[in-house]
């Protein structure tokens, strides 16, 4: 759906966060050009903004009269409108919108809105449960590199819609589960789709690991993307039968894949990926991927490849910030499955590891890693947050057999000091929770930033993404 589409329909926004000003801003920039006449100002479409109380003092400071503010989006109030823009984070399965939905209102996201308004743009959308972000800004670092310019924007930290008159070549856009489904609403099939792999998480938001499954691979079902990019060595995608795309695989023998540290192209060895500046050899084969989008765009992927060496890498994804009194401290607080927290535990499996684990509890299963700590285990463990004390008894069988000390902590300062003592003066304190942050943080971004106070650095040094924008 195009804006001018919704001349004449009762429209809602719903979430005021930075996609939901994104798409404020967006819609009032292009209405007064589009033939959509409101009631109270030519030019200027009725809205209603569904926001929480605290925002509804700074919204209604705005001074446009024809927008309504109101702090309690029920299923009636959602009903009323024909369509609904909602923020991502806000959840399709709940039951006031799936009501709605049935009363016929039309629950849409920025992401459909900006690929309406730019069926021309030459997109590489990367999704994956684990290494879109890093696949993502590592993408638009190489095709800079090679001479394009290129916009980085979608979920890593810039909405596509501040970016709607923006002048690209190519556009690297990163999308999480709650956006993937925006692609197919638009009616525009991108001309790249990577998808890294495929794990549960989001159950929350999702309702289930099915819902979940569905919603992240709408991108390559139905959305249809001219090429897809897919990860070999993931089940879950390597079943796929996707009919209406060109499969290009990564991790396979015969395309992009890792032999230990070597990047190889096919029996070519192309470069040792130990000079990548991205921490673990599960994220520099993410380089896989990438140099697949960048053949699948008609480039020279061995070329390019050597300039991986110049990435920066971004932050609060295994990012250490550095050493106080002979202990390492690393940032991954991006980390929100289980999984990820192994994956982040093994680039450090020679080191001696107090690990902080814990946070919002999204339902999902930790039975795998506590498996795993059976043999795998760090010198420590310390559980925090709300899906801590569940964490912490099925962990506590293991620790007992294992050797490993096992703690619990109230909240994220506790288990930084209880870490510290537990390494006695010599390790690594990772901060790889497996759960997101919700609660006593907004996100990610402030959980790290966080951590990085509490470990003695500069939190105002570590967050910046490098290379969003267009350039």
């Amino acid at each position: 759906m195009r804006i001018s589409q919704l001349e004449g329909k009762r429209v809602a926004l719903w979430g005021w966060g930075r996609e939901g000003r994104a798409a404020y801003g967006a819609l009032r920039a292009r209405d007064s050009g589009s033939g959509i006449r409101g009631p109270e100002e030519r030019g200027t479409l009725p809205l209603t903004l569904f926001c929480t109380a605290h925002e509804a003092g700074q919204v209604r400071a705005l001074g446009d009269r024809a927008l309504q503010v109101e702090t309690e989006a029920s299923a009636a109030r959602l009903s009323a409108f024909d369509v609904v823009i909602k923020s991502p984070g806000i959840s399709p399965y709940r039951p006031e919108a799936l009501t709605a939905r049935e009363s016929g209102t039309l629950f849409i996201g920025g992401t459909a809105l900006w690929f309406a308004e730019r069926p021309e743009a030459r997109t590489v959308c990367v999704t994956g449960t684990k290494g879109k972000s890093t696949t993502t800004a590592l993408l638009a670092h190489l095709l800079r590199a090679g001479g394009h310019r290129t916009a980085l924007c979608g979920n890593i930290g810039l909405p596509l819609l501040e970016l709607l008159e923006g002048d690209a070549e190519l556009w690297a856009i990163e999308l999480s589960s709650y956006q993937t489904r925006d692609v197919a609403a638009s009616g525009v099939r991108p001309e790249i789709a990577v998808v890294t792999n495929i794990f549960p998480e989001h159950l929350d938001w999702h309702g289930s690991e099915q819902s979940y499954v569905e919603d992240k691979l709408a991108l390559l079902t139905e959305a249809r993307p001219r090429i897809a990019v897919l990860n070999a060595g993931d089940p879950r995608l390597a079943a796929l039968r996707l009919p209406d795309s060109d499969v290009r695989w990564f991790g396979s023998a015969d395309g992009w894949h890792m032999r230990g540290d070597a990047l190889h192209r096919g029996d070519d060895f192309v470069l040792d990926t130990r000079d990548v500046p991205v921490p673990g050899r599960h994220n520099r084969g993410n380089l896989c991927a990438v140099l697949t989008a960048v053949e699948a765009l008609g480039f020279d992927g061995a070329a390019l490849a050597p300039h991986a060496a110049s990435f920066r890498p971004l932050p609060h994804r295994l990012q250490t910030l550095g050493v106080r009194n002979g202990i390492t401290y690393v940032n991954d607080s991006i980390s929100t499955t289980p999984h990820a927290s192994l994956a982040a535990l093994d680039v450090f499996r020679d080191r001696r590891v107090a690990l902080l684990a814990g946070g919002h509890d999204r339902g999902l299963d930790w039975s795998g890693f506590a498996e795993a700590m059976k043999t795998h285990a760090p010198a420590a463990i310390v559980t925090m947050g709300q899906n801590g004390p569940r964490i912490h008894d099925l962990l506590a069988p293991v620790a007992r057999a294992a050797g490993f000390a096992l703690s619990s902590a109230d909240d994220l300062a506790e288990a930084v000091a209880t870490a510290r003592d537990a390494l006695a003066g010599e390790g690594v304190v990772l901060l790889s929770p497996g759960a997101p942050s919700f609660g006593p943080y907004r996100d990610y971004t402030q959980r790290g930033r966080h951590f990085a106070e509490l470990a003695g650095f500069d939190p105002g040094a570590i967050s910046g993404i490098p290379g969003l924008g267009i350039a």
